[in-house]
């Protein structure tokens, strides 16, 4: 064997080495974007659960902090905080939610990623109007 020869089993062996990172790299990065549209998906299920039952007479005793964490944990996230307090009035409410999941990657390890949703509830719209 030459000494050409073994310089490019060398190159190959790398270039080999090489792409194989790249595809575990590209995957990681797919597994982000996809964990982060999930992610997106419960923080805003979880915040459309909560927001009606901010409504005393509407949510019927429930708690809004509870309905955002059983639908967080529904959508395989947990709930990392609710701003949805109970109101009792008819004033327009927005709660907000904020949701975490943690990804495992190959190259990178885990991670811990977080979505942010809102959601708007306005009692007077259960009002029917003539």
């Amino acid at each position: 064997m030459n000494h050409q020869q073994g310089a490019a089993t060398l190159l190959v062996s790398g270039l080999l080495v090489l792409g194989v990172v790249l595809s575990l790299l590209v995957v990681d990065v797919a597994r982000v974007t996809a964990a982060r549209a999930s992610l997106s998906a419960a923080a805003d299920a979880a915040a459309l659960a909560a927001a009606p039952a901010t409504f005393a007479d509407f949510g019927a005793g429930r708690d809004p902090h509870r309905a955002a964490i059983e639908m967080a944990a529904a959508n395989g996230t947990r709930l990392v905080d609710c701003l949805c307090t109970v109101d009792r009035s008819w004033a327009a409410r927005t709660v907000q939610v904020v949701v975490a999941r943690e990804v495992d990657l190959t190259l990178l390890g885990s991670r811990h990623l977080e979505a942010v949703a809102a959601a708007e509830f306005r009692p007077v719209d259960l009002v029917k109007r003539r």
